[in-house]
């Protein structure tokens, strides 16, 4: 993946910090961008809820966290009907509330995305002249028998772009619950 080619200088910049996977020969890797028109705090609350993640994850029914919700906690999320899979096993690899950054492994689970990693990170911007957030997510994760580095890459970021959009549709939908306008009559 090259960045540049499809993102703006700001993008590559976050992309290049934060998102630094080494794939594997048999691995694939890419990064997906939302632009999401709600403030950068409320984004964050919703993605750094790793016990969560059903809040704005459509494919999540359900989520039992192991741990102290520190780095290494273990979730176990149960995966609706639909997805070729029903568990996933999951440890919080990283969770820096400072810089928005949350870091998950796949360490388990009945699916075909083995040795998955991704890193999401959260960056405040201005949208059309409100408070919005920059959100990226990107991902390395082996390539399953029988499949190509783009059949692989195409699944993951179709099932990324599912979430990153209802995470805009929930923080959009809040923002707007939050927002109060001075009445100018």
């Amino acid at each position: 993946m090259n960045p540049s080619d499809s993102y703006g200088a700001m993008e590559v910049q976050y992309i290049r910090r934060h998102h630094k996977h080494q794939p594997r020969d048999n691995q694939c890797t890419s990064a997906l961008v939302k632009h999401i028109k709600a403030p950068v705090q409320l984004v964050w609350s919703l993605v750094r809820r790793f016990d969560q993640p059903q809040k704005y994850k459509p494919f999540v029914s359900r989520c039992i966290v192991k741990g102290d919700l520190g780095i290494g906690s273990v979730r176990e999320v149960n995966v609706k009907s639909g997805l070729p899979a029903t568990t996933s096993t999951e440890r919080l690899e990283l969770l820096d509330d400072e810089e928005h950054i949350l870091g998950i492994k796949i360490v388990g689970g009945d699916h075909r995305l083995k040795n998955y990693s991704s890193i999401v990170t959260v960056h405040p911007e201005i949208i059309e002249g409100r408070p919005g957030t920059l959100v990226i997510e990107s991902f390395v994760v082996d390539v399953p028998e029988g499949n190509t580095k783009d059949e692989t890459c195409f699944f993951v970021e179709a099932l990324i772009r599912c979430n990153l959009k209802s995470l805009a549709d929930v923080s959009e939908r809040m923002a707007i619950q939050d927002r109060t306008e001075p009445i100018n009559q």
